[in-house]
């Protein structure tokens, strides 16, 4: 396994900055964050250290000369939109970008992209997996036409904004297994991240064992139930509500446990943190720091 994290904790950084801080650190690689520019929908969302929209060969080279330079690989391109949105513009720029961050990651030879299924918060869930397979095979077409492998990241973006179902569809075992069922192609996996199961009450490991095949990426995120607003909210709530996201260690996952699924599963890919903790939010160094506590926390289970 490499272990790395994703950029956009770093989202006032050049790429360059981000790269020469995960080589100070230790880290294998970077998953790099490629929104269109100037689309900043969310918190930690918006981010561009790589502009795909019109990314050429010649950028590519630059990009994968830096890598070099500082001996950090890139572990895949993210981009997070809602391509299943109500909002038939939104759903179409998130559509029509996926395709551009599949092109830039083929020009810089990755193996793969992340990205979200998308939903439509106003419908059911059968309304949305009939979309889904009206939209999502031909993206799954293009992607295996560039050889290029597409994670589907597992959390269920169920804030306020869009409470109650999300704007994420695969956000459950059970709804995964019909999203295979649907698509079976290898180019079509997960970009697995076990605090958004943890967040939803579940067990965030016995799924590696079912789905590792289908596992291409990992996020290191935390999340710490909060049994007190538990006890006094309920489950019913959105789910942050009730839950506090935090840097690997400072919550409920037994990464050791974790690790120990992926390798028994004989997944060998990327584990990236994902800092989304506001306790390290704010200057440069508290972000540094978020990071340089998973570094410490991970790299004893990831060689």
């Amino acid at each position: 396994m490499q272990l790395g994290f994703v950029t956009a904790i770093f989202g006032d950084l050049k790429l360059e900055e981000v790269l020469k801080h995960a080589s100070e650190i230790g880290y294998d690689c970077v998953e790099v964050m490629c929104w269109p520019p100037g689309t900043v929908d969310r918190e930690y969302g918006g981010v561009v250290h790589l502009d795909c929209a019109e990314f050429s060969q010649a950028q590519a080279d630059d990009v994968r000369a830096l890598c070099e330079k500082y001996g950090v690989s890139i572990s895949a391109l993210g981009y997070y939109p809602n391509a299943l949105s109500h909002d038939a513009e939104e759903a179409s720029i998130a559509r029509v970008h996926i395709r551009k961050v599949i092109d830039a990651a083929t020009k810089l030879g990755l193996p793969g992209i992340n990205t979200f299924i998308g939903a439509n918060q106003y419908e059911s869930l059968e309304d949305n997996l009939l979309q889904y397979e009206k939209v999502w095979p031909e993206i799954i077409r293009y992607a295996e036409d560039h050889n290029m492998r597409v994670g589907i990241e597992n959390c269920p973006m169920m804030i306020d904004k869009s409470w109650p179902f999300g704007w994420n569809l695969a956000r459950t075992p059970a709804i995964w297994r019909r999203m295979f069922e649907v698509i079976p192609s290898v180019f079509f996996g997960l970009n697995y991240d076990p605090s958004h199961l943890r967040m939803q009450l579940m067990d965030p490991i016995a799924p590696v064992y079912e789905f590792g095949q289908r596992i291409f990426h990992s996020h290191a995120k935390d999340m710490r139930i909060d049994v007190e607003k538990l006890d006094r909210l309920g489950s019913l709530v959105p789910p942050m509500q009730r839950s506090t996201a935090k840097i690997p260690g400072l919550g409920d996952v037994n990464w050791g446990k974790y690790i120990g699924a992926l390798a028994d599963v004989g997944y060998d890919g990327p584990v990236c943190v994902e800092v989304e903790d506001h306790a390290f939010e704010g200057s440069l160094e508290k972000r540094r720091k978020s990071l340089e506590i998973s570094y410490r926390v991970l790299r004893p289970l990831i060689a």
